[in-house]
């Protein structure tokens, strides 16, 4: 199955009212275990690499050329998305690499900031087929600047939405980054209301913090693209941690780097199946 456009994901889960998984590598092996789990489901997947992403391995261009490669190799349709892109700079590099999508994040601008701003990505990335995602309304958990409450304004969002030409829009309706727990309550009502507001699909972030049945409720309610990392990563670390407690002379990384990939691959797969509403 060939690497595919994000635009192409998103239509099929929002045309079929389904909630669509897009996941965060953290390192090759994650990319690795997050299409293994998209294989296991049968669904497609949209891979995500973060501006921190790209912090930690020092350079866009190594991790994403892995993950498209790894994407190119999938049996199920895998779109790479760029995701909290605070540099325009960045953004545009993932263009030019051959990402499916970008999210350009102006939420730390003043509003007309981050009108020019997104436009100007947008315009960029729809000159070279790239689908755009932004954010109004700050989400929380992000560089510790979040206040309590915060929501996205759906007259503000279908203004922002006319004037920047996005194609996805994440919105603040009660989820925050980099939840350990998952007690999150989000704010069906207003997700309600911003889906009847906008004619671009809503994104849901922070989505670790937040259950099961609150997601599938946030589905209905007319969320599309869920993202996921920390609770994922829980699953792939409390996997190494066990392998170490229980053979404390290994040496080979990936006898207990293998461990914590398996286990990522069953709970995306998991994951994957419901927000697509496929039963076990």
């Amino acid at each position: 199955m060939p690497l595919v456009n994000t635009a192409e994901i998103m239509k099929a889960a929002r045309t079929s009212q389904r909630g669509q998984g897009a996941f965060n590598v953290i390192h090759l092996e994650s990319a690795e275990a997050l299409i293994q789990g998209a294989e296991l489901a049968g669904t497609p997947l949209i891979l995500q690499i973060s501006e921190n992403c790209v912090g930690y391995h020092r350079s866009l261009e190594p991790i994403a050329l892995a993950s498209l490669a790894a994407a190119r190799a999938a049996s199920v349709p895998v779109a790479l998305h760029l995701d909290h892109a605070e540099s325009e700079d960045l953004a545009k590099a993932a263009v030019d690499l051959g990402f499916g999508s970008v999210m350009f994040d102006g939420a730390h601008l003043d509003y007309a900031q981050n009108i020019a701003v997104t436009a100007r990505v947008t315009e960029y990335a729809h000159a070279a087929g790239v689908y755009v995602e932004a954010e109004l309304g700050k989400i929380g958990g992000k560089d510790g600047a979040h206040a309590p409450g915060v929501r996205t304004d759906p007259a503000e969002a279908r203004q922002f939405v006319r004037e920047t030409g996005v194609d996805a829009l994440a919105v603040a309706v009660g989820s925050s980054h980099a939840m350990l727990d998952r007690s999150a309550a989000l704010d069906l009502e207003l997700i309600a209301q911003l889906r009847g507001a906008l004619d671009v699909p809503l994104v849901l972030h922070g989505s670790s913090g937040v259950s099961d049945s609150n997601i599938i409720a946030a589905i209905n309610a007319g969320m599309t693209k869920i993202n996921v990392s920390t609770h994922l990563n829980g699953f792939f670390t409390r996997a190494i941690r066990q392998y170490l407690e229980e053979n404390p002379a290994v040496v080979d990384s990936r006898k207990y780097v293998a461990r914590g990939r398996d286990e990522m691959a069953v709970e995306s797969a998991r994951l994957l199946r419901l927000f697509a509403g496929i039963s076990d």
